[in-house]
């Protein structure tokens, strides 16, 4: 192919003008490869809803130009997709240590661990996928094992920096490899895609190690229980919490099904370091003096049903909040997420438990980059164009501003919505078709067959309620053979609105004697007609609309 004629496409599915779900797509020629395969959570207006993948349609129609998935690291919003998706589209994937050992949990929940395969790359290793060859950059990220790409396409170099900050003394593996940044900058790089999640903020990310000090002194002189909930995938926080609990002289129970799994792949791994006898078994844990007891926790984002939640609701197994107890909640809420979290602390404060959180004490620090660190990235790498990734548009906007502060012109920054399509020629670089994208919702063991219609019902259940109307009539005569029966749920009180039940019969009645016999036994005419006359009987009554349910029962 020549380089005339090569054409590079960058291709988000997910990932823009959204936090979570990321996935980019490359393409040149006959060659794809994707980057990325997360998940977002669902926000409130989702109800029944466990995870939103992207939409992987177009995946799906040039599967077999797909040379691989490679993930730069093992937060859920980058590899909680990949069981959906390579159950469509089984491709090898790419992942350093820890990340593919997340990855590798992850299949065996959905047993596709024995189908797939997982490949370990390292910061050295470069891979050729077709007319791509990618290579790897050391970052620093909120959890280990965390690295940026060098993706040399027949144009130019791209760099993806995927999730990322600056820290000089992190917890574990060593600092960002600013140098490799460099180097590629030195060499030449035509475009780049980087982390916006903090692009609204100045100056620097706190180094993990801020915390890890906060808690030995949130910690030294508690005397009742210690619970800290904190992110699962957190390995850095969680290796500050069990170094907080040695040097006090405390025990550690696990509870939260992924903070367990996430710590036995970290442990097993040797991303952990865990002083022998520490770890105490949570149904045990009640037998231990207060004093000598810490808790690690799931929960730190408010999630329904989640270990902390339990808790704050009186309904853990193991263990009951009482006066006494210290609660630290290490995390930032993510968006959507910040009345759910205020809830829980409200409920722990009223059981009686003393609850840290980051508005009161330095107990999280963000693991992306601020304004002054995307300086200096942008200054390292000297891209040609640039396109800001991961993050809501008013974070991709500032962004792109931020590189205009530092000289880019407007035309080289572009800014894209999920399925938009930036196509770079030896000619120039032009936003080209569009291509499906969208959300898929996971309820379940569903994946897509919840789509918007039930989203829709469901939201109109939880706001107004049901009202169903069953109604026996005789098959020949077409008439009722006795008054309708009407059942309510979450519209009115039955029991103290009978004059309104009564009332709603008496109208389809009367509706129903005035239908003629031919219309009367086209059924769904029937329905239709009853649903809209208490439709508008409803409202007048009562100004709300529930969904209005009508059955039929033929004798």
């Amino acid at each position: 192919m020549s380089k005339k004629s090569t054409a590079v496409k960058v291709i988000p599915l997910g990932g823009m003008g959204e936090v979570g779900k990321n996935m980019t797509v490359y393409e040149t020629g006959n060659d794809i490869v994707v980057i990325d395969c997360g998940v977002a959570f669902p926000e409130s207006d989702l109800p029944g809803i466990d995870l939103v993948i992207p939409d992987i349609s177009y995946l799906e129609k040039n599967a077999e130009r797909i040379r691989g998935i490679v993930i730069s690291h093992g937060h859920e919003d980058h590899i909680g997709a990949l069981p959906f998706v390579l159950r469509q589209i089984n491709v090898p994937a790419y992942a350093t240590k820890l990340t593919r050992g997340l990855i590798i949990n992850k299949l065996k929940e959905h047993k596709l661990h024995d189908s797939v395969k997982v490949n370990e790359i390292t910061v050295n290793d470069v891979i050729e996928m077709g007319d791509f060859r990618i290579g790897f950059i050391r970052t620093n990220h909120s959890i280990a094992d965390s690295v940026a790409l060098i993706i040399d396409t027949p144009l130019g170099a791209i760099v993806h920096t995927s999730d990322f900050k600056i820290d000089y003394t992190p917890i574990i593996g060593d600092m960002i490899d600013l140098h490799g940044f460099a180097k590629a900058g030195q060499k030449g790089v035509l475009l780049m895609l980087a982390d916006s999640t903090n692009a609204e903020r100045e100056g620097y990310t706190m180094s993990e190690k801020t915390v890890g000090k906060t808690f030995e002194e949130l910690f030294k002189d508690v005397d009742g229980r210690i619970i800290v909930a904190t992110f699962a995938s957190n390995i850095h926080r969680i290796q500050q919490i069990i170094t907080a609990a040695h040097k006090y002289g405390r025990k550690i129970a696990i509870t939260g099904r992924s903070m367990i799994n996430v710590i036995d792949v970290a442990k097993e791994l040797g991303y952990l370091t865990i002083p022998e006898g520490i770890l105490h078994d949570i149904n045990k844990i009640n037998n231990l003096d207060d004093s000598k007891v810490m808790i690690i926790t799931t929960g730190s984002q408010g999630e329904p049903m989640s270990a902390l939640w339990r808790m704050s609701g009186g309904d853990h197994k193991q263990i009951r909040i009482k006066k006494g107890d210290m609660v630290v909640i290490s995390s930032t809420p993510i968006p959507g997420n910040e009345k759910a979290v205020s809830n829980i602390i409200n409920a722990l404060l009223v059981l009686g438990a003393r609850v840290i959180y980051e508005a009161l004490y330095d107990v999280h620090v963000s693991g992306h980059a601020c304004r002054e660190e995307l300086k200096l990235m942008h200054r390292l790498v000297k891209p040609k164009y640039f396109m800001p990734m991961h993050g809501e548009f008013r974070h991709l906007k500032s962004h792109a501003e931020l590189a205009m502060d530092l000289g880019m012109p407007e035309s080289n920054i572009f800014t894209l919505a999920n399925g938009q399509v930036l196509e770079i020629k030896e000619s120039g670089v032009k936003v080209a078709q569009k291509v499906p994208s969208g959300r898929i919702f996971i309820d379940g063991l569903g994946i897509g067959d919840v789509g918007n219609v039930v989203i829709r019902d469901r939201k109109h259940l939880s706001e107004d309620g049901l009202f169903v109307v069953v109604m026996t009539i005789d098959t020949e005569s077409g008439k009722l053979i006795s008054r309708p029966d009407i059942i309510s749920r979450g519209f009115i009180y039955m029991r103290e609105s009978e004059d309104l039940i009564e009332s709603s019969k008496d109208v389809v009645e009367d509706l129903l004697d005035d239908i003629h016999i031919e219309l009367l036994r086209d059924w769904n005419y029937t329905k239709n007609a009853v649903k809209n006359a208490l439709d508008s009987y409803l409202y007048e009554k009562t100004k709300r609309k529930p969904m209005i349910l009508p059955l039929i029962i033929e004798v």
